[in-house]
């Protein structure tokens, strides 16, 4: 994909009018407001942001990045050895095989959900990603009045080998064969779309802390305005360096077997315990507008 084609999904995707599910979701935010944390001394919104932010680029950022690596690898199929299956005999075989793939992302899945600490979150990620999943199908899939090749032209388009992993991983989800969260499923789009890894992560740290901001909005914490100027001054730098500080990092389950890999210093973890506890009392709250 040239820088062209690339900036324009990125303005597709930055669209605030999406049907992501992110406007349901405060990430704590409200349940952070209501215990009084924002009335302390020296808490402001950007304070949230910022320690919210680095919590979650370290938890989830493996996982888009490794969701993207397994669409990437089957978008664009080559001979690799599966550190899964006959690795020490030698046998290899093509990545494109969808059952592999769906697996893989499956795996991927099931470990997120076991490192995501509160129901509240779960629930919220869940929504989030099936949402992604909906809008590729019906938001980014090729309009009827479109003409096509025909089937034998094109059986080994890129395009049509991802539309078909795309529906058989939600369909999946819809059966609960697997969870469909957030960062597994952002991971799947955007490869699915074409998107670089970098703008991939980037992109889905500055869509995290713009929704924080709305949420404030929301809860009357800023106003408009304010949140606009937040985005302009304080965002950017926060994102820079978050998906700098996490964008090598990975989920443990694609490295190969006697490679090193040290889960303390190179894989997912939580790094705000504080913000934890107060996601999970969400729906202890006597009153919510949001519904996580």
């Amino acid at each position: 994909m040239n820088d062209e084609d690339e900036a324009y999904i990125l303005l597709l995707l930055s669209d605030s009018n999406l049907p992501t599910g992110s406007f349901v979701a405060s990430a704590g935010l409200e349940s952070y407001v209501k215990h009084g944390f924002a009335s302390l001394p020296g808490s402001t919104t950007t304070t949230f942001v910022r320690d919210n932010l680095a919590s979650y680029a370290r938890s989830a950022l493996p996982f888009v990045t490794d969701a993207h690596r397994i669409v990437s690898r089957f978008r664009s199929p080559t001979i690799i050895t599966d550190a899964g299956k006959g690795a020490e005999s030698g046998d290899r075989e093509t990545i494109d095989d969808l059952e592999w793939t769906t697996t893989k992302l499956a795996a991927l899945d099931d470990l997120y959900d076991t490192m995501t600490l509160n129901h509240i979150a779960r629930r919220a990620s869940k929504s989030q990603g099936v949402a992604l999943l909906t809008l590729f199908s019906k938001g980014f899939s090729r309009p009827s009045g479109f003409s096509v090749p025909s089937d034998a032209e094109t059986q080994n388009i890129p395009e049509l080998r991802i539309n078909g992993l795309l529906e058989h991983f939600k369909v999946m989800v819809r059966k609960e064969g697997t969870h469909g969260h957030l960062p597994t499923c952002w991971g799947v789009l955007t490869a699915a779309l074409g998107l670089s890894l970098e703008r991939s992560q980037y992109l889905h740290l500055f869509l995290h802390a713009r929704s924080l901001l709305s949420a404030s909005v929301r809860l009357n914490n800023i106003g408009p305005y304010g949140a606009q100027q937040l985005l302009v001054h304080a965002i950017r730098p926060l994102v820079a360096t978050e998906t700098n500080r996490c964008k090598d990092l990975r989920s443990g389950l694609l490295e190969v077997p006697g490679q090193e890999f040290d889960s303390t210093e190179q894989g997912p973890a939580n790094t705000w315990p504080l913000g934890e506890i107060l996601a999970a009392r969400h729906d202890l709250q006597h009153s919510r507008i949001f519904n996580s």
